[in-house]
């Protein structure tokens, strides 16, 4: 069985002899007689000391100047120093104590004490070590955890934007697109107060913009003649083609309560951008005709995204915008259609939007 090993510092033959003798039994013993010494041997193999009792008072470098750059070192500062002190010197042993040190020890030395004393130091070293060790494998453990769930769910997502774009093959870059413009989007707004307790840290933004390609999942369940149709929709078929956000959002919710996820989690951020996208701010949207900040933040998002996109892009029944156009029927919408903070911090930062467009053609 290996024995701990103790840094002995002390500049006095007969206190290095007479701790010698009480604990050389079962500790490793390295001795330095200055704290010079002390300084080198640490430098050399810090990785082989447990413990250091140190000597307050030496000539040229004294104990505190030692416990000082023992603290400094990110090496060494782990290690447990015990001071050991003359009785006429307890003003050091609080010096001591506040720059770090673990314990202190007085003159005449008791060997039942040091040997106590050290145990106790090195048993707490020990605990602190093993709960170190325990917590890091804690940690590796929710990091494996958190990339597994992630996993499963960029498969469930994948699964189901694959399934959407079966039955309506216009749609591939519009979810790419629609999705990095929803996440500049928050990125934009993120530190304004009136979005700041929303969009507070990355995860909220990161599970906004993963659940994004989910908006029109409920497409699957649109007849193909209303869906593939080339030309303009009856009101019949329209009233049909809007409950495409209830069929989507519908899902979402079964998916959330199955789970026990949370509202606020990411499939709750799914499910709100599913039912909600074709809001408008002044109620006048579908499907549940709700308005102003009644509509969740991130449907909000992506009914500006969405438009944005279906204007910019090209249909079977509509050719594209220019530009200029969309920016104009935008900026018509603010307070109307859109949440009109959003959509103006949009419209300062269009030419940011248009190069995604461009990026993913």
């Amino acid at each position: 069985m290996i024995k701990p090993s103790i840094l002995i510092v002390d500049d006095e033959p007969i206190n290095i002899k007479f701790l010698c003798e009480i604990l050389t039994q079962d500790y490793d013993l390295r001795i330095a007689t200055s704290g010079k010494q002390a300084l080198t041997q640490l430098e050399q193999r810090h990785d082989q000391i447990d413990l250091i009792l140190l000597d307050v008072n030496m000539p040229e470098m004294s104990g505190i100047e030692v416990l000082d750059v023992v603290k400094q070192n990110p090496d060494w500062l782990n290690i447990p120093v015990i001071f050991v002190t003359a009785m006429d010197q307890e003003g050091d042993e609080a010096e001591g104590l506040q720059r770090g040190a673990v314990d202190y020890i007085t003159k005449p030395i008791s060997a039942p004490i040091v040997r106590a004393r050290i145990q106790t130091q090195l048993t707490l070293c020990s605990a602190k070590q093993a709960l170190a060790a325990q917590n890091i494998l804690l940690e590796q453990k929710v990091k494996d955890r958190t990339e597994e769930i992630r996993y499963t769910q960029e498969v469930i997502i994948s699964a189901l934007t694959n399934l959407a774009l079966a039955r309506d093959k216009e749609t591939g870059n519009h979810i790419i697109r629609t999705q990095h413009y929803v996440k500049l989007l928050a990125q934009l707004i993120r530190r304004l107060p009136e979005y700041i307790d929303e969009l507070d840290d990355d995860t909220r933004i990161d599970s906004i913009f993963r659940t994004a390609p989910l908006h029109d999942v409920g497409k699957v369940g649109i007849p193909d003649y209303i869906l593939l149709k080339p030309g303009k929709l009856t009101s019949e078929e329209w009233e049909i083609m809007k409950t495409h956000s209830v069929l989507g959002g519908d899902a979402l919710k079964k998916s959330c309560e199955l789970s026990g996820d949370r509202k606020s989690s990411f499939l709750g951020y799914a499910q709100d951008i599913a039912y909600s996208h074709h809001e408008k701010w002044d109620g006048s949207g579908y499907p549940e005709s709700l308005a102003g900040s009644e509509i969740p933040i991130a449907a909000r998002l992506m009914a500006i995204a969405d438009v944005y996109d279906a204007l910019m892009s090209r249909r079977c029944y509509k050719d594209a915008f220019p530009h200029e156009k969309v920016i104009e029927i935008m900026e018509e919408g603010k307070g109307h259609h859109f949440d009109p903070i959003m959509v103006q911090v949009f419209l300062d930062n269009e030419h940011l939007f248009y190069e995604i467009a461009e990026k993913y053609i």
